[in-house]
């Protein structure tokens, strides 16, 4: 059982409530989607298989015993699942970085689901699957990555409507040089919901073009 990666690395995760842990990062080749704001177009193609057992043979070498599987789009491979249940096997805390397009069912329970609810601004709206939002747990995370206020103000009334904010970490994500991160805190604060800035720690730390970080 093998699945195509473009990359495997160490570092810092930039991301989510586990921001600022230190994860070993396995990035799956392949995305449905063509976001207008992809920081990551050289995972749309290429890479090279790798069996699930030398996955998690990498994952367990380094000390931080947490695993985020990304891309691309990681549902597009069949064998992305099994890879979630055995590293969870392992002993890792499991992560999931998926777009928010394809079914989420038959994840193994015990990995950690961030799912992007993608706003207008990116171009991909019409792909979110909103059956989605029903199967997450407080184990869960949605992000919502946000071009202007107008995003922001829809990221809103998604949220009200599904009434998330009762049930899950929420992360309002500024596009990296685009919307200035004292902006997104602005509106955050503005909105008294409990929502998180998620500002991309890793593009502070080492510029938004570097690769394996």
């Amino acid at each position: 059982m093998s699945v195509k990666v473009c990359e495997t690395f160490y570092s810092i995760l930039g991301e989510s409530t586990f921001m600022g842990q230190p994860a070993f990062f396995i990035r799956l080749t392949g995305c449905n989607l063509r976001c207008r704001y992809c920081d990551t177009p050289y995972a749309y193609e290429g890479g090279s298989q790798m069996s699930l057992a030398a996955l998690v043979k990498a994952a367990l070498t380094f000390p931080g015993r947490l695993a985020l599987v990304t891309g691309g789009e990681p549902l597009l491979q069949a064998e992305t699942l099994p890879l979630l249940s055995r590293l969870a096997e392992a002993g890792l805390t499991v992560l999931l970085e998926t777009n928010g397009s394809l079914p989420i069912a038959g994840i193994d329970p015990r990995v950690h689901r961030i799912l992007d609810v993608k706003c207008p601004g990116s171009g991909m709206a019409e792909h979110n699957l909103w059956d989605n939002l029903g199967l997450l747990t407080p184990l869960d995370e949605i992000k919502f990555v946000v071009s202007d206020h107008a995003d922001f103000a829809w990221a809103l009334e998604v949220i009200r409507e599904y009434h998330l904010a009762e049930r899950l970490p929420l992360l309002i994500s500024p596009v990296f040089g685009q919307v200035p991160a004292q902006e997104a805190a602005a509106w955050i604060l503005k909105s008294r919901l409990p929502l998180r800035l998620n500002v991309q720690l890793h593009k502070y730390i080492w510029g938004p073009e570097t690769r394996g970080v």
